[in-house]
């Protein structure tokens, strides 16, 4: 597999997968949209759907890891190439901030009346409105801009080591998955029907493991989009929780590699 294969098919299946999870997160969080408080199991399918998508486009080109905690775990299991670790990683963080910037253009509409309604801009009626949207939604998480949750993950209870803890397992469940029942002849990415099993553990680990961070289970998935919420030119967008990036980051990169040495050692 040629660096232009994985470059071009990280990078598109990358983008897609963050378009379309992305694009459920907004769809559910914005009061002008037709999925609006749809829910978390609405958000739960649809970033399954959103990995089907993007992992069936790249498959035939990159193997779609897509994530590289799926890479780093390939590169321990030895189905991938560890000098082809960096390519991988670097087109799937260009792939996640494309991604994520479509989203912002999709929903820019949305955007712009979610930031400068009267809720984001202390307006008459904000402090009215605040208080409903607490009673309902419960206590605000601390550090989150008002739609970073579009664009990357937090926490609902901050415990830096049940958060990270958390982000390990899931994506350990993810990667030995992945390496027990979705992988190629070649060994080295996702086959159709692993394109299918993963996307069902997708789902699943959003269902049941989800609730406490989030399930970002892909650094790439949480920092990329994350730089493009500090990046855009969105009005009273709130900070991009820079103090928690770290573990969306590292939980799944030890995941990973947990999970390929698991493999090596129980499964090979």
């Amino acid at each position: 597999m040629s660096t232009s294969d994985i470059f071009l098919g990280e990078i598109v299946g990358t983008a897609v997968l963050i378009l379309l999870g992305g694009g459920v997160c907004a769809a559910v969080t914005f009061r002008h949209s037709k999925a609006f408080n749809a829910g978390w199991t609405a958000i739960a399918l649809g970033w399954g759907m959103a990995v089907l998508t993007g992992a069936y486009i790249a498959a035939g080109v990159s193997g779609a890891h897509l994530n590289p905690a799926v890479t780093v775990g390939l590169a321990v299991q030895g189905g991938t190439e560890w000098s082809d670790v960096p390519a991988y990683v670097l087109a799937q963080m260009i792939g996640a901030m494309l991604g994520a910037s479509l989203v912002w253009v999709a929903y820019y509409g949305q955007f712009l009346a979610h930031l400068t309604g009267r809720e984001a801009t202390g307006g008459p009626g904000a402090q009215e409105t605040a208080v409903a949207d607490r009673t309902a939604q419960g206590p605000a998480t601390p550090g989150p801009g008002p739609v970073l949750g579009i664009f990357s993950t937090a926490p609902e209870i901050r415990n830096t080591w049940q958060n990270l803890a958390t982000e390990v397992v899931a994506t350990v469940v993810l990667v030995l998955a992945i390496l027990t029942q979705g992988l190629n002849q070649e060994g080295e990415g996702l086959g159709p029907l692993g394109v299918l099993i993963t996307a069902l553990v997708v789902v699943g680990i959003g269902l049941s493991l989800g609730g406490p961070t989030g399930y970002a289970i892909n650094p790439a998935r949480d920092l990329g989009p994350r730089l493009v919420h500090a990046l855009l030119p969105l009005p009273n967008k709130g900070g991009s929780d820079w103090s928690y990036a770290w573990v969306p980051v590292a939980g799944p990169l030890l995941g990973g590699a947990l999970a390929g040495g698991l493999y090596t050692l129980a499964f090979a």
